[in-house]
């Protein structure tokens, strides 16, 4: 596994906050959008990430720790613009992800999550969330969500481009679409939606967008 922090993302929908980017090889295979139009597989993003995934471009992991927690105090900033949580595959290094979340104290840290919610890995989201650093578990649609909303979990989903901002899902839950999919004025920097740990806080839908979007789509099908 390979790591690297940017300080200053220079990505529009993120806004100027630090973002990370993790090797490929964290990525399950399990994920209907491995190598099927994930955003990260394409552009400037892609370029960045394969660098990291060869080893190319990146740093050790004490030091990506130390990076963390020398970020100013309540700093919002995004784990894994592409990649995963550590561990290969569909594994989660229960060792590596709390030296992360112990790093993240007292900053905002979030992420997201396509590794399978077994009952370790809910264990170990649950931790980080109550610790202070948010992990939402991926859904691949708004069913798929209603389970994981029932395990305890923050969640987001993917959903067709032509998605309604705001609504129920069939399980009942509130979601609400991503509000930069909706407002041009507004980015995670702004916005800090996805890091609230806040237990009745709604599924964060993500309209199928980008390069990818007719793979996306063709899968949520």
């Amino acid at each position: 596994m390979f790591v690297h922090l940017t300080a200053v993302s220079r990505n529009s929908k993120t806004g100027p906050i630090p973002v990370s980017t993790t090797s490929a090889d964290t990525c399950p295979e399990t994920c209907p959008f491995k190598n099927n139009g994930c955003y990260a597989g394409y552009g400037p993003l892609k370029l960045h990430w394969d660098r990291v995934t060869s080893g190319e471009r990146t740093m050790p992991w004490p030091s990506f720790l130390d990076a963390i927690r020398r970020l100013p105090q309540q700093q919002l900033w995004r784990h894994n613009q592409a990649g995963d949580l550590p561990g290969q595959g569909t594994a989660v290094d229960a060792d590596l992800l709390m030296q992360l979340v112990d790093a993240n104290k007292g900053k905002r840290g979030f992420t997201y999550t396509h590794k399978p919610m077994n009952p370790e890995n809910v264990a170990l989201l649950r931790r980080a969330i109550s610790s202070g650093f948010t992990i939402n578990a991926s859904a691949n649609s708004l069913s798929d969500a209603d389970a994981m909303m029932d395990l305890g979990l923050q969640v987001v989903a993917v959903v067709p481009a032509d998605s309604v901002s705001k609504g129920t899902t069939p399980g009942g839950y509130p979601f609400v679409v991503c509000p930069a999919q909706d407002q041009d004025d507004v980015n995670c920097a702004s916005c800090g939606l996805c890091q609230s740990p806040e237990p009745k806080r709604p599924v964060i839908a993500f309209r199928a967008h980008g390069t990818g979007k007719k793979h996306i789509e063709a899968t949520l099908v």
